[in-house]
């Protein structure tokens, strides 16, 4: 038999988690419906496979390369490569049903056929919220998308982090005064390499655009102006009144900043950036990237902005929004890479019932009454020694043992042990459960991710 054994294995680009991984992972996704909840978003789920022809809508050549896509009868089908067509698609078919503004969370798996490597995955989960307008669709909604995932983040416990905000008025505004044109696309995506490659190249690309190096030289100024929110708005004022697209994104990233902060969002965790271009083909408005301090080189752990045109493909209405999104996958790998998850969050159970008699019908009514009392139990049932047992508790970080002897029996108490403490004393179930429960209510102001203080 052993040489017909097939050699365990996974595809490349794909991830699953130890138990203790695991656990942690599913309360990060906890953690963050929770918070997205206290802010009124329903979370929504899509298929994982839909027709071609709506996924790829949008698409495109670079697109289509990625997807797994296949036939199944005369159906031509693709796995979801984003949850933001899905979402389109959701909105248009579903428009008369929903009160809008609609506000939904998704985090749910996606799929993408390219190249495998550290920290990039195939399949991964995706985290998006969006706030979608019916015709249109108010600036404090553009304050809104970054106050939640900032609350999102601290909530995971990951509180050295920075979004920078930027606004494409303002570039287009500025690209208008200095003579851009009609070449606003390429010259941002020259902007978007600033920090890769350096001023003197960024110069160089511009200018091979079409643009003089004095109007170049002059838009990096703006672009890559480092300062307090207060120094670049008085920056950006010295050309008050030369452009009314400017003046706009001006007024509209100062409101985003106000309304932030009367959110409760810290200021330590935001920062308008000027040099923010990303996805500026597809944004309209705020623009949001968010640097993780500790590491900044692995990139924007948190980006999106706003978009006037979410299903311009499905339906003849326009459905403006603001969105954001995580890639939670790679978020997870990175932070486990760098020891940084809290796995002593990740016990199974709140306790372990030990049956040390043969009367395991009468263990197993414990560990269901203590359910009852709000406690999750796990039941031991294996003839092992009692070494054993304790063994497998602390392996499994699980904080409480009920231990059930014939004493136990005799008195109609359980024996509780506190394995962080070492206390154990006898007690009836009620008590034992109060004592679990107040445990588990302080070990639950811990968070996932250990801080990078």
């Amino acid at each position: 038999m052993g040489n017909n054994i097939i050699k365990p294995s996974i595809l490349s680009g794909f991830m699953e988690l130890l138990p203790d991984e695991q656990r942690v992972f599913d309360d990060m996704k906890r953690v963050l419906e929770e918070v997205f909840a206290s802010y009124g978003f329903y979370g929504l789920d899509t298929p994982v496979l839909e027709r071609s022809s709506v996924l790829l809508a949008k698409g495109g050549g670079e697109t289509e390369k990625q997807v797994y896509r296949f036939d199944r009868g005369d159906t031509d089908i693709t796995m979801r490569y984003d949850l933001t067509v899905p979402l389109a698609r959701y909105v248009a078919m579903h428009y008369s049903d929903l009160s809008f503004p609609f506000k939904r969370y998704q985090i749910g798996k996606v799929y993408r056929g390219e190249r495998s490597q550290k920290g990039r995955f195939r399949e991964f989960y995706q985290c998006d919220i969006d706030i979608i307008g019916d015709g249109s669709l108010g600036i404090i909604n553009e304050a809104e998308c970054p106050s939640v995932m900032s609350s999102a983040l601290r909530a995971l416990g990951i509180e050295e982090f920075c979004i920078r905000l930027n606004n494409r008025k303002i570039l287009n505004g500025l690209f208008e005064i200095y003579g851009v044109g009609e070449r606003s696309m390429e010259v941002m995506r020259e902007i978007d390499k600033y920090e890769k490659i350096g001023r003197d190249n960024v110069i160089a690309g511009i200018k091979e655009l079409g643009v003089s190096e004095e109007n170049a030289n002059a838009l990096l100024d703006f672009v890559t102006f480092d300062g307090s929110d207060a120094e670049v708005f008085a920056k950006l004022n010295t050309l008050a009144g030369k452009n009314e697209t400017l003046d706009n994104g001006v007024s509209d990233l100062k409101q985003v900043t106000e309304i932030m902060k009367g959110f409760g969002c810290q200021e330590k965790n935001f920062k308008v950036d000027l040099s923010i271009a990303r996805g500026l083909d597809y944004y309209t408005g705020t623009v949001f990237e968010t640097c993780y301090l500790p590491d900044p080189s692995i990139g924007s752990i948190c980006s999106g902005g706003r978009y006037d045109d979410l299903a311009g493909y499905f339906i003849d209405r326009p459905l403006p929004g603001v969105g954001m999104s995580i890639g939670l996958t790679r978020l997870f790998y990175i932070l486990n890479e760098k020891n940084l998850l809290n796995k002593s969050v990740s016990a199974p159970a709140d306790a372990l019932v030990l049956p040390m008699t043969d009367d395991i019908a009468g263990a197993a009514k414990i560990a269901s009454d203590l359910r009852n009392e709000g406690v999750s139990v796990q039941l031991y049932g294996e003839q092992k020694k009692f070494k054993k047992k304790m063994e497998y508790a602390n392996k499994l970080s699980i904080p409480y043992v009920v231990i059930i002897g014939e004493d136990e029996i005799k008195a109609g108490k359980v024996s509780l042990k506190d394995m962080v403490k070492g206390e154990q004393d006898m007690y009836a179930i009620p008590e034992a459960a109060d004592i679990i429960r107040s445990g588990k209510s302080e070990r639950g102001t811990e968070k996932c991710v250990i801080s990078g203080n």
